[in-house]
């Protein structure tokens, strides 16, 4: 029987802010429960994921109701978003959120707004492309661009920001080079006449993300502020042939970034391992587990087994990567708990930890390691 981990608070170190109004329908709510934005996908194959067959029994047997979307949603709605959400945050035992809020835009609560729904800490990270992008519709020339871009950065700390986060991976991939001043700004002239001819843009230039992310990086490494990367499956626009964290090495292997708490999120799934080999070689390197659990659902065992294999225990960090429904928060809390506890206990009883050295792991995982990280 797996040990019961439900004593234990998560600190949940990554995740999105939600939606103002929840999803109306059924079929609304499918799209949360996938990363694909494909309509007929959703619509029809999303209803046979086991992730989703999952939370649909484990939601009805929270809320003692039927086993159906239109019953929980219902219970839903009848309860409002606030004590839906603070229900939900209470029984997974969460006591403190990073959030970042970089993700879904006008549509989702604001920092303030969220800190006075949920009951819990709610903490901000700073999401660097979003920032880039609002920056370049404000300043003219590149050299602007850069200087306020590091302003904001040089400031986010003292600002309240617990960590910085970059999306480059579904940009320009995680290849990150340095690049000569003047092919940024010539790179940098075509983004410009985008943004103003169309009033938005989304970045994705290599040398203009690249140079971002090298200098938010320097100043992550002065500050010793935790710096996150998404790695690995997400949206349909991640290509996962440039997502694998193993790019890492050559910035890993120069130097120049020692002192930089750096993030792989979402275990680089698939590329589970060769996270796993970045965090026992480099000291700064730590993984973290949202994501892949719970959308990988069946596979979660296998995860945290591959990963406790190598990894220091010290260089785990749990998180749920929800996003605009509470809901993806209390599934990811309680898939990751049940999947931690039955490797737990399997290394319990072949003799590799001792029962009280499985407890201390999993405090590790959920949110020591997270605590001492982030300086919480």
């Amino acid at each position: 029987m797996p040990l019961d981990l439900s004593v234990i608070p998560i600190i949940d170190h990554h995740a999105h802010s939600l939606h103002r109004q929840p999803p109306a329908t059924p079929q609304d709510w499918l799209r949360f429960f996938t990363e694909s934005r494909e309509p007929a996908l959703i619509l029809t194959h999303v209803p046979n994921t086991l992730f989703y067959r999952f939370a649909i029994k484990a939601l009805a047997s929270f809320l003692g109701c039927e086993p159906r979307p239109e019953a929980i949603l219902a219970e839903r709605d009848w309860m409002g978003l606030g004590e839906w959400s603070g229900r939900l945050i209470r029984d997974a035992n969460i006591s403190i959120m990073l959030m970042d809020y970089g993700f879904r835009g006008q549509e989702s609560l604001s920092h303030e707004e969220l800190k006075a729904l949920l009951p819990c800490r709610v903490e901000p990270i700073l999401r660097l492309e979003t920032l880039a992008q609002e920056l370049i519709l404000k300043q003219d020339t590149f050299d602007q661009v850069l200087d306020a871009f590091v302003a904001e950065v040089e400031g986010a700390q003292s600002a309240g920001f617990v960590a910085l986060k970059s999306i480059i991976a579904y940009r320009t991939g995680l290849a990150i080079q340095a690049w000569p001043m003047d092919e940024v700004r010539k790179a940098f002239n075509p983004v410009k006449e985008q943004a103003s001819r169309e009033g938005s843009i989304r970045l994705a230039i290599p040398p203009v993300n690249d140079i971002l992310v090298l200098r938010a990086l320097e100043i992550a490494g002065r500050q010793g502020m935790p710096f996150q990367f998404h790695t690995g499956f997400g949206d349909a626009d991640v290509d996962l042939r440039t997502a694998n964290p193993l790019h890492f090495r050559p910035l890993l292997e120069s130097g120049k970034y020692d002192r930089v708490p750096w993030v792989i999120l979402h275990m680089g799934y698939p590329f589970v391992r060769e996270a796993a080999y970045l965090s026992s070689i480099y000291t700064n390197v730590f993984v973290d587990l949202s994501l892949a659990i719970p959308f990988a659902l069946s596979e979660s065992h296998l995860l945290l087994t591959q990963l406790l294999g190598l990894a220091p225990t010290s260089k785990l960090l749990f998180a749920s990567d929800g996003f605009s429904v509470p809901e993806l928060f209390w599934l990811g809390a309680i898939v990751g708990r049940a999947g931690l506890g039955q490797v737990l206990d399997e290394l319990v009883f072949e003799g590799v930890l001792t029962e009280s050295e499985a407890y201390v792991v999993a405090e590790q995982l959920l949110f020591r390691n997270a605590e001492s990280l982030y300086g919480l």
